[in-house]
């Protein structure tokens, strides 16, 4: 699937996924494990079809939190940034 993503849509999720892998990596100090870190952006990267109104987006956010599958892709992405993006993620920086 990443190689189907167009050129600046790779980059930024390259981009994006390093910095959350590099956080990752600093565990000891920032307590930032990609469970977290996936807590803290899944909503934002994953959300179900448009909601109508502030309750519906709030039922919708909760939804992409407490369920498994979205929660551990993103948590997947950030643990094995290296392989799927290419092992120089860290050069990025």
């Amino acid at each position: 699937l990443v190689n189907q993503l167009p050129e600046a849509n790779l980059v930024l999720v390259r981009h994006l996924f390093g910095v959350l892998h590099h956080i990752e990596q600093n565990y000891g100090v920032n307590q930032m494990n990609a469970f977290n870190l996936a807590i803290c952006i899944a909503p934002s990267m994953l959300w179900l079809p448009s909601p109508t109104g502030p309750e519906e987006e709030s039922k919708s956010t909760k939804k992409v939190i407490f369920q498994e599958t979205p929660l551990t892709t993103v948590q997947f992405l950030i643990e094995n940034s290296g392989e799927i993006f290419g092992g120089d993620i860290a050069s990025l920086f």
